[in-house]
């Protein structure tokens, strides 16, 4: 008993000495506010007990929020260096046509994307040699094309970058691989006065990898320089 009771005294002068031990354990201060409670009966309404609940609300809610932000962060910080990198994969090529395949390879798999495909609007016929040569990558359409597939023939004005989940009708981007692309990032690419509008399109096979409620920063970024890049190629 007396060890018990050197123990109980050296633990009440610790605590009394470092209040901080209780205060910053929640379990433990939540099991002290029950016993003052069920010490005080059921007559009598705690309202230090109740601030101290709607504040443990609060603050779990701040941890929430908190978590959030960080992920958030790491998540565009992350976003941020897989463009970064993409596009200096895809300044590497001194060959435009190096180039253009490098983007359904290297910049496609850094970006995390399924396919890139770049649609340029074009009198010349898509049975050229030239066109054909560079594979499904380049697709040549006709004057008007490209306005019509962002707005889906609506009469409204295109975004720069359009994030959308859909299931393509037709293997006239895609190629044979229309078939499973379930979303796509549309970039609307401007090459200057007196050419002809453009557009890059990265397709996936997961719905939920581009969707309309996301942020486009990083993809109207990548966009301004391909257009800068493909100014150089042009002229």
């Amino acid at each position: 008993m007396d060890n018990t009771a050197q123990q109980l005294e050296e633990l009440r002068d610790k605590l009394i000495a470092d209040p901080d031990v209780i205060l910053e354990d929640t379990d433990l201060m939540r099991a002290l506010v029950a016993a003052n409670e069920a010490q005080m009966g059921s007559n009598i309404i705690d309202l230090r007990g109740i601030a101290m609940e709607r504040l443990e609300a609060r603050l779990d809610r701040l941890e929430d929020t908190h978590r959030s932000v960080i992920a958030a962060a790491y998540e565009n910080l992350a976003g941020t260096n897989q463009v970064h990198r993409a596009i200096l994969r895809m300044l590497d090529p001194a060959e435009f046509e190096n180039f253009l395949r490098d983007l359904d390879g290297d910049v496609a798999e850094i970006l995390g994307v399924d396919c890139v495909r770049l649609v340029l609007e074009s009198v010349q016929n898509e049975n050229d040699p030239a066109v054909k040569r560079l594979g499904d990558v380049l697709n040549v359409a006709e004057p008007g094309f490209i306005e019509t597939y962002l707005t889906d023939g609506k009469r409204s004005t295109s975004r720069q970058v359009t994030l959308r989940q859909i299931k393509p009708d037709s293997g006239a981007i895609y190629g044979e691989a229309f078939d499973w692309i379930r979303s796509e990032a549309a970039l609307k690419l401007d090459f200057g006065n007196g050419r002809l509008p453009g557009m890059l399109v990265m397709g996936s096979e997961d719905p939920h990898h581009f969707k309309p409620n996301q942020g486009t920063d990083l993809l109207t970024f990548f966009a301004g320089v391909f257009e800068r890049a493909m100014r150089r190629w042009l002229s």
